[in-house]
């Protein structure tokens, strides 16, 4: 290796940044970075196309191709060009740093060096490194029972799929804070530059302190085309490139090659030489953070890396140009089988990077051909903070009982559940204030975890922050951009680098994000079935200013769809809570944040609710998940009850309870029983969920013959969804959200979607045999107060005040039924 000088700067966390003199790098370590960036590109092309003679032992004949060609070369030298770049800086300087791919598909290069570094045998022990290991390595990529070509959870060291195009930049910041010793190369493809979320993430550097927070090293890696056309950012002119991103608030700079046959050592040397001008510039801005002496905010450097589509590979197939066109984006040599020709030209391809001079007889990969990868926990591949788990500390929890509301009896008080709630979460911030963070688009107040939460920290901003301004400074723990994919993004970086966090959002806007949940819930999935993966923290959603209090934001504002949403995947995976009062939701929360590989959707109301549970019978409904409100209901121990009213959510739990107290007055002799559902999963078989009732459960809380009448809180097709496998399923009547809504009252959207009290009594009425004929003037009457509510509503623009000031009288029972199972 180079014995090129290298000097620490000022520490600025307990590793210190160094920095580089300004000699050029050594002749003969671009000769080592060159050797390991042909063995990478060797072992790429391999994988895309061999089945076996791996070495090129023996002519290539066609048995030796794979019958399927799968995968995707254009962006692959160039990113196993910037990982070899990557491997000379960290050893020398001792840098500790993680990878973050963007560009899709780049998996042969990633898989590549975890091979060359030895990562990959440590963790795939039938890969090992020699020629029976590369040929295993080969068939495997692309393959039946193998591994995908995106830089996918099976790939050492990744915290983000290739592919899930438009988050590299925002997991990568999210991995950047409370990291402070952390560099992460974070690529991004000129494809990816073109999506809304990227484009928005090149303003996380406001959000970054130089002191308490890591780097990222944003790579913008131009090589002209997508699928089937070009780039955007690649066919504008070079100064608008450069002053675009220095808008954006960068410096960067530009690094071009490869082109037109030249020779890749002097790519090499410009490219290293600007990689030490950058790694020197955030040597400095980490030095003068740490001595107080940085002025305003830091302008972190990025590069800009030109080179060819497919660099590498044949410039033309069959008479057309396919390197540095659309045409290397997959596999350039789609029909290597097919002719003699083609099969030679596979064979002059793969031969070009001389892999006689990167293996010795055995198939290991010859001293110069790895000595620039680092060793130990320095190589990116084997990173423990790309493997969150390995690196997770359980959060210091105060007992949320202690936060706890006074409830003398059901409906006595009430609470704003999520201030409530944000009393707790100040604790959790002042205990962790390295470990843990809340994440939202612009309504943490809004949501009214303030002024709690903000009595604790304030909101992280490495902007100009003016004297008007409140809760905001250059540390926080709460984390502020009106962009859910950036929220989204910073919070799964956060949780898959080992730290704990959640995102609190309106329900109606979580939407925006559900490709991003649907990679994360994936990722959960699949890790779950690699072993040397270690659990990581759930990502805890909180959902207010839910769809049945959006009274002046109207109908654009209201759709609980995300939970149908959720709920499509995998079992193992994801959990809906929908905690009814402040002691449920705290009790839901502490669980959640004790959680681990999890989703746990929380949708929770901000207005003042009535309390209905103390703080050891919200213990208890949420261990088991639902139960009965024994009592709200009417029912006689050792008989049947002739009519179940159900409730999943805040505002249907206080229709059903209002409609239980009516049909008490108005039909005593009928015998209600009140169900409620917290656990939206307990609705599902055991063997469909882990947290599914058994059919003897189900059957003993919602009888198998009796009418049941469910309000809940989203769309009602999702409660049919998950109960229709059960014994009498045929006498479930669910009434929810149906997409009636606008800009109204509270008890008018509800009763637009036929969810309010009176309409449950007619329910009740109606599917109860004899109470039809026997009360056709009560169901008179149930109509008729529809009416006059909404003549009320609309002629005063408030609810009638028997519906505004309604509160729960009370019975003579006071606790909760304990049928129900345990959640795990």
């Amino acid at each position: 290796m180079s014995t090129d000088t290298v000097t620490e700067s000022a520490a600025t966390t307990e590793t210190a940044w160094k920095h580089r003199d300004e000699t050029p790098v050594s002749d003969e370590t671009i000769r080592l970075i060159d050797t390991y960036w042909r063995a990478a590109n060797y072992l790429s092309v391999g994988q895309i196309y061999l089945l076996d003679n791996p070495l090129l032992r023996e002519p290539l004949q066609v048995d030796d191709i794979k019958p399927r060609l799968l995968g995707h070369w254009g962006t692959t030298p160039g990113l196993n060009f910037m990982y070899a770049h990557m491997n000379r800086a960290i050893q020398e300087r001792d840098l500790n740093t993680i990878y973050i791919i963007g560009p899709g598909h780049g998996g042969p290069g990633l898989v590549a060096s975890a091979y060359l570094d030895g990562t990959y045998s440590e963790i795939y022990h039938d890969i090992e490194q020699d020629e029976a290991g590369i040929r295993r390595l080969f068939k495997q990529f692309s393959f039946p029972g193998g591994i995908p070509s995106h830089v996918a959870p099976e790939t050492p060291g990744s915290i983000h799929e290739g592919g899930e195009l438009g988050y590299a930049l925002s997991h990568a910041y999210g991995a950047a804070f409370d990291n402070p010793d952390l560099l992460v190369m974070a690529v991004v493809g000129d494809g990816e530059a073109e999506t809304g979320p990227l484009a928005t993430s090149w303003h996380s550097n406001k959000f970054i302190d130089p002191v308490q927070d890591g780097v990222v090293l944003p790579i913008l890696h131009l090589n002209g085309y997508k699928i089937a056309n070009p780039t955007v950012l690649d066919r504008i002119p070079q100064d608008e490139l450069l002053e675009l991103f220095r808008g954006y608030g960068h410096n960067p700079y530009l690094v071009e090659g490869g082109f037109d046959g030249e020779d890749p050592i002097a790519v090499h040397k410009r490219y290293a030489e600007v990689l030490d001008q950058v790694l020197n510039e955030i040597a400095d801005i980490k030095a003068k953070a740490a001595a107080g002496t940085l002025e305003g905010r830091a302008k972190w450097p990025m590069i800009i890396l030109r080179t060819p589509k497919g660099w590498t590979c044949p410039p033309e197939i069959d008479g057309v140009q396919v390197e540095n066109t659309w045409r290397a984006h997959q596999v350039p040599l789609a029909n290597a089988r097919d002719t003699p020709e083609h099969t030679a030209l596979l064979e002059g391809w793969l031969r070009s990077y001389k892999p006689e001079e990167l293996f010795d007889e055995n198939g290991t990969p010859v001293p110069d051909a790895v000595a620039i990868a680092p060793k130990g926990d320095r190589r990116m591949s084997a990173n423990p903070i790309a493997n969150g788990g390995l690196v997770r500390r359980d959060l210091r929890l105060r007992d949320w009982r202690e936060f706890g509301v006074d409830v003398p009896s059901p409906g006595a008080t009430s609470s704003e559940a999520t201030r409530v709630l944000g009393e707790w979460l100040a604790t959790v911030i002042e205990d962790n204030p390295d470990n843990f963070r809340i994440f939202g688009p612009d309504e943490t107040a809004s949501n009214r975890l303030a002024p709690p939460v903000y009595d604790a920290t304030d909101k992280q901003f490495a902007g100009e922050i003016w004297p008007v301004d409140v809760n905001l400074a250059r540390v926080g723990r709460v984390m502020e951009v009106l962009s859910e994919h950036q929220c989204e993004g910073w919070l799964e970086g956060y949780l898959l680098t080992g730290r704990h966090g959640l995102f609190t959002s309106y329900e109606a806007f979580i939407h925006i994000i559900d490709s991003m949940f649907n990679q994360h819930a994936k990722w959960l999935k699949v890790t779950r079935e690699i072993p040397w993966r270690r659990a990581i923290s759930s990502l805890n959603y909180l959902l207010s200013s839910h769809v049945w209090r959006q009274d002046h934001n109207g109908f654009s504002h209201q759709d609980p769809g995300f939970i149908d949403h959720v709920v499509n995947k995998s079992a193992d995976v994801v959990r809906v809570y929908l905690p009814f009062d402040a002691n449920t939701l705290l009790s839901t929360y502490d669980h959640c944040l004790r959680s681990v590989n999890y989703v746990n959707v929380v949708v929770a109301g901000k207005q003042p609710q009535p309390n209905l549970l103390t703080v050891d019978e919200a213990v208890r409904h949420m261990t088991r998940g639902l139960g009965i409100f024994e009592w709200a209901g009417s029912e006689v121990d050792g008989e049947s009850p002739d009519v179940v009213l159900a409730a999943a959510g805040d505002i249907p739990t206080l229709e059903v309870l209002a409609a239980s107290e009516i049909l008490q007055e108005k039909i005593p002799d009928l015998k209600i029983r009140v169900v409620n559902v917290v656990d939206l999963m307990k609705l599902q078989p055991e063997d469909e969920h882990p947290h599914g009732l058994s059919d003897r459960d189900y059957d003993a809380l919602f009888t198998t013959d009796k009418p049941v009448i469910f309000a809940y809180h989203g769309y009602p097709w999702l409660i049919h969804r998950l109960t229709y496998r059960r014994n009498g399923h045929g006498h479930l009547h669910v009434r929810g959200y149906k997409e009636e809504g606008t800009t109204t009252t509270p008890f008018d959207m509800v009763m637009r979607n036929d969810l309010d009290r009176y309409h449950l009594v007619i329910d009740a009425i109606d599917r109860v045999p004899g109470l039809a004929q026997r009360y056709a003037g009560l169901r008179q009457e149930m109509v008729d107060a529809r009416l006059n509510a909404r003549l009320y509503a609309y002629e005063n623009g408030e609810d009638i005040p028997e519906v505004a000031n309604w509160a729960w009288k009370g019975g003579a029972k006071a606790n909760i039924n304990d049928t129900g199972g345990d959640n795990d």
